[in-house]
């Protein structure tokens, strides 16, 4: 697994990125501050599987991941991101980390609830820790908002999604790789074999790690698909586990991982090749 780089190296990495979108003249700055980081992306992907129940055929998850509240993101984001998740007319809803950007600064706590619990999703919404709901001690702030909000936080534990037909699937959850302690064992505890599995890890280079075990499915965020990319170069800037699988959909052995690119920004407020992204998952049987 890849070592996490050094405070002082990202801000190093961070200042070259600033440089170069100097470089790119005022309408490039404008557009990677003001237009890009707005321009969301919807996209969809099926999840086949010969161990996904046909009761499962055609229900729907969303994902939303990294909104880094009260940096770039506000409130007013938010409560558009709502709208649209509910328009999508989701069955699961997922948030894997990153709500605030720093968690003990931020003076609106309170009100993020009242936009969360708008989020309908008849069979759950889960949720776990990103590295910057950790930061700050963070950590107790973020879980009292998630569950006033109603959300089911998967911290190195799992939940199954039962049906009325008794079909059933299983979400679980590990706790960030940088400021938790992600257990896989204790998350997988007694999850019956046979049983379509779902991980939920902020960070998505643990992938490596879930290759290893019977997981299906990894679903993460964290690297906002490197945030600022340079056409040939690649993102300038990617954070600690999030170095190997940066954005997009990957098969590792078994196991498909797909990392979503968030919807807010960190250390800069720039987006640049890299939009804001909200992922729809389709659950498709094999049995029917």
């Amino acid at each position: 697994m890849n070592k996490p780089i050094s405070r002082r190296t990202f801000l190093k990495k961070s200042l070259g990125t600033l440089a170069t979108l100097t470089g790119l003249g005022i309408g490039g700055n404008y557009y990677a501050h003001n237009l890009e980081p707005k321009w969301l992306e919807i996209k969809h992907k099926i999840i086949s599987h010969p161990l996904i129940p046909k009761g499962f055929h055609g229900m729907k998850m969303v994902q939303f991941s990294d909104t880094h509240l009260g940096f770039q993101f506000q409130l007013k984001d938010l409560q558009s991101i709502v709208n649209k998740i509910n328009q999508l007319d989701p069955d699961i809803i997922l948030f894997t980390g990153d709500l605030m950007d720093q968690p003990n600064k931020y003076k609106d706590h309170q009100k993020i609830p009242l936009v969360l619990n708008q989020l309908k999703a008849p069979l759950g919404k889960f949720s776990i820790y990103g590295n910057h709901d950790h930061g700050g001690y963070g950590s107790e702030i973020y879980s009292d908002i998630m569950e006033k909000s109603h959300f089911t936080m998967l911290q190195n534990t799992s939940t199954k999604i039962t049906l009325l037909t008794a079909e059933e699937i299983v979400i679980a959850g590990v706790d960030d790789a940088m400021l938790g302690k992600p257990d896989f064992e204790k998350a997988l505890s007694g999850i019956p074999e046979e049983v379509f599995t779902i991980m939920l890890s902020h960070a998505p280079d643990l992938a490596d790690t879930s290759r290893t075990y019977d997981i299906q499915y990894q679903i993460s965020g964290h690297s906002h698909g490197g945030q600022v990319q340079i056409p040939f170069a690649g993102a300038l800037v990617t954070p600690p586990y999030a170095e190997k699988y940066r954005e997009g959909t990957y098969e590792i052995d078994s196991l498909t991982l797909h990392v979503n690119r968030g919807l807010g920004t960190t250390r800069l407020p720039y987006r640049f090749l890299s939009r804001p992204e909200l992922t729809v998952y389709e659950f498709q049987s094999e049995k029917r």
